[in-house]
């Protein structure tokens, strides 16, 4: 069996009526930030629920303008000169991270308004960095002392710079409406003064609205208080998990079984350096069907513990002595997780089945050792089943030319 990525349309569109649901309730608007989830071949269903797209490089803007049909809202840690104009071209708002790539590229901005109409205008923005987060894992942190995210309340003027329409900050990673709450009081006390200057203010991601237990009405409360404390600005939040939160597994296969030391491991048609990164990075642990993990999940993520996909029936057994790593398919010694129980031993051929996939991995993915790329595919409201992308050995050698 080959591997694949399964996308649930049903779950897909829940998560995009809830989203648009909250847009319409708090007057702000949600648009999809392609880090976390960018398959163009279902931007049609996006389409029918939100507008717009972020983007933090070229070929994302580009994929905003050309496949999903509008100019994105662009940030980059920093812009390069030859690659400037195809920002611009494809771009409704550009947020400069700091000062300095502001004074450069302004006078490129103000050029292409300039040359253009109103419709083609690009409005400009300055990424601010509030010096505070609730994220606990270090590399997800981008407030933390010595990031290269944004500009301190100490180095900004008195008065947004020349051209300056907007405020955009980053600072949640699958957070909640109470870490919300308290970093809009941060934002507001350290910029209140230029927050009434600006026309716009873009909260960023890490807004995991699709999470069971987040406080939707809450949400909504707290950001129409904002707006009405605020009234002059636009509202943005641009999550990327929040859209593809479990609405669909990575179903992988085993293919041998290997002992060492007393530790089984099941080797399975996947890798989790491969495809599954934040298995190694974050970490994040996904639910197993058939299985209970039985080694601590992440601090950082502890509802992966205690909520199993929605995609998949509950089907966890009792601790039995089916216990095994799960092993990646990759030469790399720490592609592997574990450990697991299943109901029963595992044999060659069985599948696995990672729940949530689709958010930070068909992103993240890479062809490390050669390894086959998963299949993309969407099973449809009908319950058939559409091949999004089947990839070959002629994608692997064509990005080593």
């Amino acid at each position: 069996m080959h591997p694949y990525y399964l996308i649930e349309e049903r779950l897909l569109r829940r998560n995009l009526s809830l989203i648009r649901k909250i847009s319409e309730a708090a007057g702000v608007e949600f648009i999809l930030a392609f880090k976390a989830y960018a398959l163009w071949r279902t931007f049609p269903i996006f389409r029918e629920y939100i507008s717009h797209t972020t983007a933090s490089s070229p070929w994302e803007a580009r994929l905003a303008l050309e496949e999903f049909g509008s100019r994105a809202h662009t940030y980059s840690p920093a812009y390069e000169e030859t690659k400037f104009d195809e920002i611009l071209r494809c771009s409704s708002h550009i947020t400069f991270n700091s000062l300095s790539q502001y004074a450069r590229f302004l006078p490129r901005v103000e050029a292409w308004n300039a040359a253009h109409g109103a419709k083609e205008n690009v409005s400009c923005g300055l990424r601010i960095n509030p010096e505070a987060s609730p994220i606990e894992t270090e590399i997800y942190n981008p407030c933390a002392p010595g990031s290269r995210f944004g500009v301190l309340s100490t180095d900004l003027p008195e008065r947004l710079p020349r051209g300056i329409s907007g405020l955009h900050c980053h600072c949640h990673c699958e957070s909640s409406c109470a870490d919300l709450k308290r970093s809009l009081s941060i934002i507001e006390e350290r910029f209140g003064r230029w927050l009434e200057q600006a026309e716009w203010l873009n909260l960023g991601g890490g807004h995991l609205v699709t999470r069971k237990d987040y406080d939707t009405e809450g949400l909504i409360n707290l950001l129409c208080e904002f707006r009405m404390r605020h009234p002059h600005l636009k509202v943005v939040l641009e999550p990327g998990s929040a859209f593809g939160w479990q609405t669909g597994p990575l179903v992988s296969e085993v293919v041998d079984i290997v002992e060492n030391h007393g530790i089984k491991t099941a080797v399975l048609n996947v890798s989790f350096t491969c495809h599954m990164p934040d298995c190694l990075e974050m970490p994040y642990w996904p639910a197993v069907r058939l299985a209970d993990a039985t080694t601590q999940f992440s601090a950082a993520n502890p509802e992966m513990a205690a909520t199993p996909a929605e995609t998949l029936e509950n089907e966890i057994h009792a601790a039995g002595p089916c216990e095994y790593r799960l092993g990646g398919n990759s030469c790399l010694s720490g592609d592997w997780l574990g450990s697991w129980r299943f109901h029963r031993p595992l044999c060659v051929g069985d599948k696995v089945v990672f729940a949530d996939m689709n958010h930070y991995t068909t992103v993240k993915t890479c062809t490390f050792n050669g390894i086959a790329h998963p299949s993309i595919i969407i099973e449809r409201l009908d319950g058939t089943r559409e091949v999004l992308r089947k990839y070959s050995y002629e994608d692997y050698r064509d990005r080593m030319d």
